[in-house]
C-alpha cells in the first residue's frame, strides 16, 4: 500500500513492505538520474578497478618467483642492445635492411632457462645454415637448367625437402630436440628458393641474413649466461628434491591421520590436509620433468653440476617416486573410505603401522639429504634394513589377527550342524567386513615400503653415475679431533722424556 505524505513542500510517497518498513517512491527524473550516476561511476572506476587488480596480481607473482621478472628485464635489455643496429649508421649500413631479422630472433629464441635458450639458438643456427646452403644450390642448379625448368626445380624441391623435414618432426627423437630446426629449415628453405626466383643477389641477401641471425643468437645467449643465469638443471633437481619432501609428508600425514583419535593433534599446521596432499605434485611433475632434463642436456658444466651430469637419471627417480604416490593416494582413499575398520583392530596395529610409515619416511628424509649435499649417505642401508624390519613386524602383526579376532568365527564356520550355517555366515561377514580395510592399508603400507627402496636404489645409481662423495659420518667426525689431540699429547709426553741438551 503507498501513502503520500507532505514533506518540506513536496509530496512524497512511501510503499509499506511486508516486514513493516516503508521505501520512498523516487519521482521518474530522480531515478534516470540515480541510474545515469550509477552508470558513469561503473564506466569510470571498472577499468581503474580491474587495472589495480591486474597490477596487484603481477606485484604478487613478481615477489612470489622473481626469476620471472628477471626473464622480463633480460629479454628486454637484449632487445634494446640489437635495436642498436638500427639506431648506429655504421652498424645499420653493416647488416642493411636485413638487421630486423635480429630482431625476430631475439624475441623467438629467448627463453627464461639458459638450456632453453641454448636449444633454441642452436636449431635456428643450424637449421638456418642448412636451408640457407641447400636453397642457394638448388637455385644454382635450378639457374642452370634455363628458364623453362628454373620453376619446376624450385618447385620440386620446396615440395620433397618440406615434405621429408615435416615428417622428421614425429620422430620422437628428433621431436624432443630439434623440432624447432626443422621448423626453421623449412621456412627458411622456402624464402630464399622461392624469394630467389625474381631476387638477383641472393647469396647476400643470403648472408646478410645469415649474419643477422648469428648476431641475435649470440646476444641471446651471452646475456641469458652472463645475467642472472636461471639453469633448467638446477631446476631439475631442485624440483626432485622438493617432490621427495612432499612425498616424505604425504607419508607421515595420511597414516597419522588414520590412526589418531579424537584427541590427537596432528602438529600445530593451519591446513594438515595441504601436507597430505603433496603427493599429488609428485603425480603431476611427469611432463615438467621431461622437458627440463631435456633441456638440461644442453647446458655446460654449472655450479655443482658436471657437463656430463646424468640428467636422464632424474627421469628414473621420478618414475619410481610416482609409483610410490600412487600407493599414498590409495593410502589416502582408505582415510576417505565410508567402511572403516573398528577402533580395537586399528589399536591393535598402529604402533607397527606407524613405525613402518616413519621409518619409510626416514629414508625418503635422508634420500632428500643425500640429493641436497650430493654426496653418498652413510646411513641409508641401515634405515632401508630398519624399514625392512618393520615391515616384517607388521606381517607378523597382521598374521595375528585371525587368531584374536576372527579365529572363533572362523572355527564356528566349520561346525556340523547345518541349522546354525545362514546365522554363521551372516556373523562371519561382518567380522571380514570389519578386517579388509585394515588388511588393504597394511598392504599398502608394505608396497610403499618395497617402493620407496626402489626410489632409493635410483637415487644411488645416480650418485654413483654422478660420482658423489661419500658423505662423513657425524661421529667420525667427533671423533676425530679426540684421535689428534691424544697423539698429541703422546708426543708432548715423549719429547719431554728426551735429556735436554
Amino acid at each position: 500500500m503507498a501513502n503520500a505524505k507532505q514533506v518540506s513542500g513536496k509530496l512524497e510517497w512511501r510503499i509499506n513492505v511486508p516486514d513493516g518498513t516503508s521505501n520512498v517512491l523516487l519521482p521518474e527524473s530522480d531515478r534516470l538520474v540515480n541510474k545515469a550516476w550509477l552508470w558513469l561511476k561503473g564506466l569510470l572506476c571498472g577499468p581503474i578497478l580491474i587495472i589495480w587488480r591486474f597490477l596487484y596480481k603481477a606485484w604478487n607473482l613478481g615477489v612470489a618467483e622473481p626469476k620471472k621478472a628477471i626473464h622480463g628485464v633480460k629479454l628486454g635489455l637484449c632487445l634494446l642492445i640489437v635495436s642498436c643496429f638500427y639506431y648506429m649508421r655504421p652498424l645499420y649500413d653493416g647488416v642493411g635492411g636485413n638487421a630486423m631479422w635480429a630482431v625476430m630472433t631475439v624475441v623467438v629464441v629467448f627463453e627464461s632457462t639458459v638450456g632453453a635458450t641454448l636449444c633454441k639458438c642452436f636449431n635456428r643456427a643450424i637449421g638456418t645454415f642448412l636451408a640457407g646452403s641447400l636453397a642457394l644450390g638448388v637455385q644454382s642448379i635450378a639457374e642452370k637448367s634455363g628458364e623453362t625448368f628454373q620453376p619446376i626445380i624450385i618447385g620440386i624441391s620446396v615440395f620433397v625437402l618440406a615434405s621429408v623435414a615435416t615428417f622428421s618432426r614425429f620422430i620422437p627423437s628428433v621431436k624432443t630436440r630439434f623440432d624447432y630446426g626443422a621448423m626453421i629449415f623449412i621456412l627458411t628453405f622456402s624464402l630464399v628458393t622461392v624469394s630467389g626466383y625474381r631476387v638477383e643477389k641472393l647469396f647476400e641477401m643470403a648472408y646478410q641474413r645469415l649474419s643477422t641471425i648469428a648476431i641475435g643468437t649470440s646476444l641471446c645467449i651471452f646475456i641469458t649466461m652472463v645475467f642472472c643465469p636461471i639453469w633448467a638443471g638446477s631446476g631439475l633437481h631442485d624440483l626432485i628434491v622438493r617432490n621427495l619432501e612432499k612425498l616424505a609428508d604425504s607419508l607421515d600425514g595420511c597414516v597419522g591421520e588414520y590412526f589418531k583419535d579424537d584427541k590427537t593433534k596432528l602438529g600445530n599446521e593451519e591446513d594438515p590436509s595441504k601436507r597430505m596432499q603433496g603427493y599429488k605434485c609428485v603425480l603431476n611433475s611427469k611432463a615438467t620433468e621431461e622437458v627440463m632434463a631435456n633441456l638440461a642436456k644442453w647446458e655446460p658444466a654449472h655450479g655443482r653440476f658436471n657437463f656430463r651430469h646424468p640428467w636422464k637419471q632424474y627421469l628414473k627417480i621420478g618414475t619410481s617416486m610416482r609409483k610410490c604416490a600412487y600407493c599414498i593416494e590409495a593410502l589416502n582413499s582408505c582415510i576417505n573410505s565410508e567402511i572403516q575398520a573398528p577402533d580395537y583392530l586399528k589399536k591393535h596395529l598402529s604402533d607397527v603401522c606407524m613405525l613402518l610409515s616413519t621409518n619409510s619416511s626416514e629414508v625418503l628424509k635422508e634420500l632428500v639429504i643425500t640429493m641436497k649435499t650430493l654426496t653418498k649417505s652413510s646411513k641409508i642401508d641401515l634405515l632401508i634394513e630398519e624399514m625392512n624390519l618393520a615391515v616384517q613386524k607388521l606381517q607378523d602383526s597382521l598374521n595375528s589377527l585371525p587368531d584374536s579376532f576372527i579365529g572363533p568365527t572362523v572355527s564356528t564356520l566349520q561346525a556340523p550342524n547345518d541349522a546354525n550355517k545362514e546365522t554363521i555366515t551372516k556373523t562371519a561377514i561382518p567380522s571380514l567386513m570389519e578386517v579388509f580395510p585394515l588388511a588393504s592399508l597394511v598392504y599398502l603400507l608394505i608396497e610403499i615400503a618395497a617402493r620407496t627402496e626402489g626410489i632409493a636404489d635410483a637415487v644411488d645409481q645416480l650418485a654413483g653415475l654422478a660420482e658423489f662423495e661419500l658423505a662423513m659420518d657425524e661421529n667420525s667426525k667427533q671423533k676425530k679431533p679426540t684421535s689428534n689431540s691424544t697423539s698429541d699429547i703422546q708426543h708432548h709426553e715423549t719429547m719431554e722424556t728426551l735429556p735436554k741438551v
